[in-house]
C-alpha cells in the first residue's frame, strides 16, 4: 500500500457518494480490513442505480460482477470522512466498467483506493449476456456531457 496521492486528473464523476466507516470495519491494526473496500464500492454502486429514473435490472437482464480491480493506496484509519467517486470507462453492448476512488471527504487528492469493476447485464434464466438498459446508457451520456 502506497500513501501517495495522485496529480492525474479524474473523469466527470458519474455519482458521488459518503460512506460510513463503522468500527467492526476495522482490523486489529485500526485500518479499514481491505475485503470491506469492495463492500464499500459495492454500497455506492447500488446509491447510484438505485438513484436512476428507471429499471436497471429486472427478469430479462440483471447485473453481475465480472471484474474487480483494486489499487490501495492509503490505509482507512478510524474515525475517518471518505466518500466513494464512481466514474464510467467504458461501456459496451452488454457490459460497463466502472472506475471508481475511495478518497477523503475533505481534501480528494487523498485518495485511499482506486481502480475499477466490470458489470455484465445477463438474462437471469439463462446465464446469457443482455444489452445494458436504457436507462443506464442514458446516465453515462448525461454524466459525459456535464
Amino acid at each position: 500500500m502506497t500513501t501517495e496521492t495522485s496529480n492525474t486528473p479524474t473523469p466527470v464523476p458519474l455519482f458521488i457518494t459518503p460512506m460510513d466507516v463503522r468500527w467492526q470495519d476495522l482490523d486489529a491494526y485500526n485500518h479499514v480490513n481491505n475485503a470491506n473496500y469492495l463492500v464499500y464500492l459495492q454500497e455506492a454502486r447500488i446509491k447510484w442505480l438505485e438513484q436512476l429514473p428507471g429499471k436497471w435490472y429486472g427478469d430479462d437482464g440483471t447485473p453481475v460482477m465480472a471484474r474487480s480491480e483494486l489499487n490501495y493506496r492509503m490505509p482507512i484509519e478510524y474515525p475517518a470522512d471518505i466518500q466513494i467517486e464512481l466514474f464510467v470507462n467504458r461501456i459496451g453492448t452488454s457490459s460497463m466498467t466502472i472506475g471508481h476512488r475511495i478518497v477523503t471527504s475533505d481534501d480528494a487528492t487523498k485518495i485511499h483506493c482506486d481502480g475499477s469493476v466490470t458489470m455484465v447485464w445477463i438474462n437471469p434464466k439463462n446465464g446469457r449476456p443482455v444489452e445494458v438498459p436504457k436507462v443506464i446508457r442514458d446516465a453515462v451520456a448525461e454524466a459525459e456531457h456535464a
